[in-house]
């Protein structure tokens, strides 16, 4: 995943976002003015684009709602989209990991700083965390593994030895079925670990798999038995569900959105089963928004737990940092002249979905591209959003 970002602090980037700040105007308008406006940009963005079959919208900001959907489902058969269309969080998943791991943590069942050896017997860690010729495997902790600080390498992008790139089986072979514990495997017998454990940041979807692994060994339950308990069903998120491990509460499930990797269209590929507690996550945006709220207001995590998650003490890359299964937005890092625009608070998912936070104004953005190749525009979009709410005349951000 990791290299998909390396565009952020490309120079064309930061002639988009200097775009961006120049061409709007800074004169007040009324919500109707700003719907109308972000209508406007949203049509001519997705006529724009290159793969990319749709394109969905949800903000929420102080009493103004806006919703855009346009496009189709599929490149196949060309059916609009429905404004609750279900589709692909990717690593926004993450998100979700997270607070299952902080829950069970407030419920006493496991620290953070315990362990990993504590939940995953030593077998399940062979050749995991090997640096330099030392097995660090003893002093993982939970936390480093929340953090991406564990030194394990990640299956999905990292370098690899005797095997081709884990991208290119997952689009040569697609109807192979992955399993976590073969996941695990990839980077046991293909890649090296990245550092000793607390020393640096590095990005690792196999820590997360590891991390659905012990939410499991704890409960004694799926991971995605966890995720309906939890998550989905107490916040009635009836249109959301783990990806080859369960259904909706409603039925009939309705078809998820095209998802393009690289300029191929996988979304009906058996190895999509590779994201699970990484992000294997389907929902819609009505479903993600509620659960980004619901988080914001205490009914998900306590305050304390929520704040542990926002320690955004690493660099994930230029205008982006890292806390625990949480990202902040620093878009003065893009370019100085975005000093304004408030930071936000969630993540984002290698297929340029969005789901963000600015909880000083109870502002909430859901946002989904679709494919990897529009990763600049929708951080062009989340500035368009921010820049507009920021004219309303009703709105403070």
């Amino acid at each position: 995943m990791p290299t998909v970002y390396i565009v952020f602090i490309s120079a064309g980037l930061l002639f988009l976002l200097l775009y961006v700040v120049y061409r709007v105007s800074s004169k007040p308008i009324t919500t109707e003015e700003a719907k109308a406006h972000l209508d406007s940009y949203f049509t001519k963005l997705l006529h724009q684009s290159r793969q990319q079959t749709g394109l969905q919208v949800l903000v929420e900001s102080k009493g103004f709602h806006y919703s855009f959907t346009a496009g189709s489902i599929s490149a196949g058969n060309g059916a609009t989209i429905a404004p609750n269309q279900p589709f692909h969080t990717a690593s926004i998943g993450k998100v979700f990991t997270a607070v299952l791991i902080m829950k069970l943590a407030e419920q006493g069942q496991l620290s953070i700083h315990d362990p990993l050896t504590a939940y995953l017997p030593g077998t399940a860690l062979t050749n995991l965390f090997v640096y330099k010729g030392t097995d660090y495997a003893e002093q993982v902790t939970l936390k480093q593994l929340l953090g991406h600080t564990s030194g394990v390498a990640d299956y999905l992008e990292d370098p690899v030895s005797g095997s081709p790139a884990f991208l290119e089986l997952l689009v040569s072979n697609p109807g192979r079925f992955w399993t976590p514990d073969q996941l695990v495997d990839f980077t046991r017998q293909h890649q090296q670990a990245t550092g000793i454990p607390g020393t640096r940041y590095h990005y690792s979807d196999t820590g997360y798999i590891l991390l659905g692994q012990i939410i499991e060994a704890v409960t004694g339950a799926s991971f995605s038995a966890n995720l309906h308990k939890e998550i989905f069903g107490p916040l009635q998120m009836d249109d959301s569900y783990l990806m080859f491990y369960s259904e909706p509460h409603n039925q009939p499930k309705l078809q998820i959105q095209d998802i393009w990797l690289n300029g191929t269209e996988i979304s009906t590929y058996q190895s999509l089963s590779c994201d699970w507690a990484g992000g294997g996550i389907i929902t819609t945006p009505k479903d993600l928004m509620i659960f980004q709220k619901k988080l914001r207001n205490g009914q998900l995590l306590r305050p304390d737990s929520l704040r542990e998650m926002e320690s955004f003490s690493h660099k994930f890359r230029t205008g982006l940092h890292y806390g625990l299964g949480m990202m902040e937005v620093r878009f003065e890092e893009f370019f100085f002249m975005l000093k304004g625009l408030p930071r936000l608070k969630g993540h984002i998912g290698i297929l340029a979905t969005h789901m963000f936070s600015y909880p000083d104004s109870d502002t909430h953005i859901v946002m989904n591209f679709g494919s990897t190749a529009a990763m600049v525009r929708s951080f062009k979009a989340l500035i368009e959003i921010v820049n507009t709410l920021k004219k309303i005349r009703s709105v403070d951000i």
